[in-house]
């Protein structure tokens, strides 16, 4: 079968007050790697927005998010006038899950969430104008810069957040935490949580576990996650954590970041609690044409944060779009940048 052809019924966007699904948008289910049954949702801007559309940003999120936690950023790229492509990776959102308990964050191999990529892209290309650009945040960065990596050709330029190319570990060494990684995948324990941590996400508090400074937007998630349950993931298993430095390791590799020859901006938080941005700066120095962002103040997830800061990435985002589909026809070189900090 075509890798193309893979469309059932329109799937359920879910919406709360104060954060409904923009205008213009369908979900849609489609079929990823193994016949898995997989969530998208594309829009159109707004004839009163734009005439024609500029193009269409494809958006990944991070570990546990849905497409829903993304529709503020969305409306602000159709108000751009760019179409919109976003998908939930398979175990969540309302993607198939992995394993019975929805609750865990599992993963097996960083080649089947490359495949789904794939099928994402062959399924939507006949409708979404180009130019596209890439937008992807942390477990999302880190896997679309793989596919860069891999040899995905159809995208202009690249716009990461915060990716996830190398995992903080808290107290414990990577070494340990590599070596507890392996004793627990071979024994048969990949689909357990690591260290029997659940992680509820409806325990979690803004003051404990925010990974933004905005409360605004974080209440608004947790609304979100309250009106439909079925978006919540939990704590990782040891299966994803084994496919989370995997993905960083290959991600990192000199000869494969080098050979990522589109403008791609690296847009990191500053007091990232999750990844290391001290790796996310050394692999923006080592793309073909890589630029590197930081947002001081700013927590994992600079696209939920408060207005000044969030308004950083959209500034990146605003450049990207500018030199890959220039509103007058003038299009501004991406001038490669080791580090432009934001106070």
């Amino acid at each position: 079968m075509n890798r193309a052809a893979a469309f059932a019924a329109n799937a359920p966007l879910m919406g709360v007050p104060g954060a409904a699904a923009p205008p213009g948008g369908v979900g849609e289910w489609f079929r990823g790697a193994g016949g898995l049954r997989l969530r998208a949702a594309f829009w159109t801007p707004s004839a009163l927005v734009a005439q024609k559309p500029r193009g269409t940003v494809v958006l990944s999120p991070g570990r546990t998010e849905p497409i829903e936690k993304y529709f503020e950023v969305i409306g602000n790229f159709l108000a751009r006038g760019w179409c919109v492509l976003a998908h939930d990776w398979r175990g969540q959102g309302l993607s198939a899950r992995l394993l019975p308990d929805r609750l865990k964050g599992h993963a097996r191999a960083v080649e089947e969430f490359q495949d789904d990529y794939a099928r994402l892209l062959d399924a939507f290309e006949a409708r979404a104008p180009k130019p596209w650009i890439m937008v992807g945040h942390s477990m999302g960065g880190a896997l679309n810069l793989l596919c860069l990596e891999g040899g995905e050709n159809r995208f202009a330029g690249a716009v990461l957040s915060s990716p996830m190319l190398r995992i903080k570990t808290g107290k414990r060494s990577m070494w340990s935490v590599k070596l507890a990684v392996r004793w627990n995948v071979r024994h048969g324990k990949a689909g357990d949580f690591v260290l029997d941590d659940p992680d509820d996400p409806f325990d979690h508090t803004f003051e404990k576990d925010a990974l933004t400074s905005d409360e605004t937007r974080y209440e608004l998630w947790r609304q979100q996650l309250y009106a439909c349950p079925h978006l919540a993931v939990g704590g990782p298993t040891w299966g994803w954590l084994a496919f989370a430095l995997d993905a960083g390791e290959r991600a990192l590799k000199p000869k494969a970041l080098k050979s990522v020859h589109i403008p791609c901006t690296i847009v990191q938080s500053g007091n990232d609690d999750r990844v290391w941005k001290q790796t996310n700066r050394w692999a923006a120095k080592r793309l073909g044409r890589g630029r590197y962002v930081e947002i001081d103040h700013a927590k994992h997830e600079p696209i939920m944060e408060t207005d000044d800061l969030r308004a950083v990435f959209l500034n990146e985002f605003d450049a990207m779009a500018d030199y890959v589909s220039p509103i007058n026809d003038q299009a501004q070189p991406v001038v490669k940048a080791e580090s432009d900090a934001v106070a």
